[in-house]
Parts: structure tokens; sequence; C-alpha cells
């Protein structure tokens, strides 16, 4: 959103806000933006006497957190002030909110958590990743499904995607993905299926950096695999897959509809208030995906599911045409024009 916000109006002025222990203490310097440190933390679910202890600490950390987010929103007077929907939100949208200021909340996952299903009630406009998001908050007017922002990929041949991850033939291709610290469940699972795949596909594996050299170890080099810690040309790993095997985050499905590609979904059972297999649920009922629970991953029958999904060249298209229609590859932009009117009321 800040970059799409900077195209269209190069004199704007964007800074973040975050926590000193989130992905964007070092990303969000590096891209070049300011960074607001506050202490906050998300609070511990269930009843046990230690979730209560520790929720104690952490609500006496947000109202620490937000004098310091009303202090940086008194200096600065922000036209608009917009919250993504996680913890690290919530002190900076209500210091906003009880100081008059315009704030924009844009959701991205299926079920949303404790700041948006709260502090839409008082923000300007509320824009969702999912339809099936609305159904968990109580404001209905100005709300709008308007997507996840995410990354944009140069078109590429498959040819010569093959060639980049070094796949010596045009075989049904599965892409295994789980991060850049990888999904071990998912690791473990593949370690068992692989003689099955390549015997007759291609696999792209992204194993992550914890588990690559473990698994390096166990697999054989060949024409039929990639497999590396990461994967730097994303945009050659889906248009080489016919098949993604991914958690469910809420970034992982809006390229995955974006880019059109059909999916076996396994959510990460330990997600705050189980999001991920909510976002995953919201693919599978139009046939965009199918999801397989963690738990399940290493049976016999999940196997199965994955394999004969992959040379399943009718269903796949099938899929393919559901994730079409589910894409919201605009979604960025149509939120930094939103933004933009906003500062103009």
């Amino acid at each position: 959103m800040a970059s799409e916000l900077l195209k269209l109006v190069p004199e704007a002025s964007v800074s973040f806000a975050g926590t000193k222990t989130g992905i964007e203490a070092t990303e969000v310097p590096r891209l070049g933006y300011r960074l607001h440190l506050l202490p906050v933390r998300g609070l511990k679910r269930g009843g046990s006497l230690k979730a209560l202890f520790s929720n104690v600490a952490v609500l006496a950390d947000f109202a620490a957190a937000l004098f310091s987010a009303a202090s940086i929103i008194a200096r600065e007077k922000p036209d608009v002030v917009i919250g993504t929907g996680g913890f690290v939100s919530a002190p900076v949208l209500l210091a906003a909110q009880l100081l008059g200021r315009r704030t924009l909340i844009q959701e991205q996952n299926a079920f949303p958590g404790v700041t948006t299903k709260l502090l839409s009630l008082l923000a300007r406009e509320v824009h969702l990743s999912f339809t099936e998001a609305g159904g968990y908050i109580r404001r209905k007017k100005r709300v709008f499904v308007t997507g996840n922002p995410a990354r944009s990929f140069p078109p590429v041949s498959r040819e010569d995607a093959l060639r980049r991850f070094g796949l010596m033939e045009p075989l049904p291709t599965l892409l295994v993905f789980g991060g850049s610290r990888g999904a071990r469940s998912i690791n473990n699972a593949l370690l068992q299926w692989f003689g099955a795949f390549t015997s007759g596909a291609n696999l792209v594996w992204q194993t992550g950096s914890l588990d690559y050299e473990r698994i390096s170890r166990q697999v054989k080099p060949s024409g039929r695999l990639w497999i590396g810690p990461y994967i730097e040309h994303m945009g050659d790993a889906y248009a080489v897959s016919d098949l993604v095997m991914c958690r469910a985050g809420a970034s992982t499905i809006a390229e995955l509809t974006n880019m059109g590609k059909p999916s076996v979904l396994v959510p990460y059972p330990h997600a705050t208030g189980d999001h991920q297999r909510f976002n995953a649920k919201a693919l599978v009922g139009t046939g965009a995906a199918m999801l397989i629970d963690d738990s399940r991953l290493e049976t016999p029958g999940a196997r199965q599911i994955v394999l004969d999904l992959l040379h399943d060249s009718e269903r796949l298209a099938s899929m393919t045409a559901s994730c079409n229609a589910l894409a919201h590859p605009d979604a960025a932009r149509l939120l930094a024009g939103r933004i933009i009117q906003l500062a103009k009321q």
C-alpha cells in the first residue's frame, strides 16, 4: 500500500509502527520507511492461570503503547492512519480514533482478529480480503472486499521457468514451500512421498532455512527435482507449477489467487485464532483449493490426494478458473486510492 501510495502521490509522507521483535524491525528500515517502535504484545489465549497473569502484563504494555501512539499521532498529525488487523495495530488505531484522525482498516484474513472486530466500529472504512470476513464484524456500511495486497511478478514462459530450476522434462510439477523458515511437518511428509512424486512428476521444493541441510542429505539430485532453502525467483516457481502445496497465510492466498494456481493448503495449526484454516476454507468452498490437516500429512491418504490431483488436468483447470474468480491483483492500487480520498475529506 505504501509503495502504491507513493507512486500516486510522490510527496506523501509514510511511516510505520511496529515492535522490535517483528519482521518490520528490519524490513521497514531496509525499504526506506521510518519505523516507530511500540511496547505491545498479543494476548495469550486460553483460560490457564499462566495465560491470565501474562495478559495482565500485556494490558500494562498496551496502556504504555497507547500513550506512545497518541504522542506519535499528535506530533505527526497524519491525514490517515491504517491498521492491518494485527495486535500492533490496536494502540495506533485506537489512539488515532480518540484524537479524531481518519482511520482505515485492511483485514487480511478470512477470520478477523479482535482489533478489527472492535475498532472497525469507529473506522472510516473497512477493507476485507475475503468476503467471509464480513460475517464476523458488526459493521455493515462502508465495508469493501478489496483483496489483499501481494507481490506481482513479471510474465515468464513455462519453458524458461523449467530451465531456471534445471528441470529436464515438461512433466506435471508440484511446488512446495512453507515460508523462509520452512514448514517442518510438510517437509517431513515430502521426505516420505519423495519417490512416489518424482517417478512421474517434477518437484520444486523450498525447504526453508531450518531443514535444508537435513533434507538435502536424504534426497538424490535429479532432473526432476529442484531443492533449496529459498526461492529467489518466485514468479518462475509459480510459472512452472501445476499444483502448489503450502500453508494458508493471507499473503500466500493472495498470490495463489492472483496467479491462478490450484493448491493443497495445510493450515498452520498454531496460528492465532486458527485463522489459516478460515483462509483455506474460503478457497476450498469455491473449488480453488483442497485442505489437508497438518496432523494428517504423513498418512497414505494425504499423499494419494496430492498425487492424484497433480495428474488430474481437468480438475486442475477447474481449480484455476475458481482461483481467477477470487483474484484481486489491483488491491494495493485500489487501497492507495481510497487512502488518498480519505485524506481529502
